[in-house]
């Protein structure tokens, strides 16, 4: 698979936090590839390096050695406007929190990545996002008007509007009930299979893990294990094997 097949690929990359005695290894020259138009899922125990994975991944945060591409794009070639700039294009991003603006409506939130580029998209294109979402009806509501699940269908609308590369996903249904974080999976995984998209999806869940094409395990910063065409009792296996060492 060539460079330009790959969303994103992490070569040798190493990341550690702090100096001396209190040095924390995050990442231990982690090498993984994302294919374009993939759906993956990134698991392991606490403290394994997903989080730092997922950062470096997409420009958060640079390594301290090794390679980030993105694309064929190596992020440690860009300065950090090039890099600012690159994340705002290429790049979408959905967390646990949501992180909506309290004070906008569903529409203004889903507006403004565009806005903060320097566009000034049609209510159209807002509608189409909210639509894509299941959410048309709520674009005047505000975030503390909607339920969990609906805000974060708000905010995977707004990493979308951008058209991303990549989107990439930080325990999205960590916040939510079982109803509402199967409908946000489903939206992920429909963003894959109609619109080509790719997604990297952190998160503890075997079940969520379960709607990804394939799930990453990490073990003290190193890819451990691969699973292809996950299920949750297989991935619930899984983590109970690296879990017990």
């Amino acid at each position: 698979m060539t460079a330009m097949e790959l969303a994103v690929e992490l070569r040798s990359v190493r990341k550690t936090y702090g100096s001396g005695e209190g040095t924390v290894t995050a990442l231990a020259g982690l090498s993984a590839a994302f294919p374009a138009g993939s759906f993956t899922a990134v698991m392991g125990p606490s403290g394994s390096g997903k989080s730092t994975l997922l950062q470096c991944a997409a420009g958060l945060d640079r390594p301290d050695s090794g390679q980030v591409l993105l694309g064929g794009t190596d992020l440690g070639t860009l300065d950090e406007h090039r890099l600012t700039l690159l994340r705002r294009d290429r790049i979408g991003f959905v967390f646990q929190s949501f992180n909506l603006v309290s004070a906008l409506t569903a529409a203004q939130n889903v507006r403004l990545p565009l806005l903060l580029a320097g566009r000034r998209p049609s209510e159209e294109e807002v509608g189409r996002a909210l639509s894509a979402v299941g959410l048309a009806e709520r674009a005047t509501h505000r975030p503390g008007e909607l339920s969990g699940g609906q805000r974060q269908r708000v905010a995977i609308a707004r990493a979308l509007i951008t058209r991303p590369d990549v989107l990439f996903a930080d325990e999205p249904t960590g916040a939510l009930d079982t109803r509402s974080g199967k409908d946000v999976l489903e939206l992920l995984r429909d963003v894959v299979d109609r619109h080509g998209s790719t997604v990297v999806m952190v998160t503890h869940d075997p079940v969520a893990a379960s709607y990804a094409d394939a799930v990453v395990f990490l073990t003290d910063g190193q890819v451990m294990d691969r699973l292809t065409g996950p299920t949750a009792d297989q991935v619930a296996a899984r983590m109970t094997k690296l879990e017990r060492g």
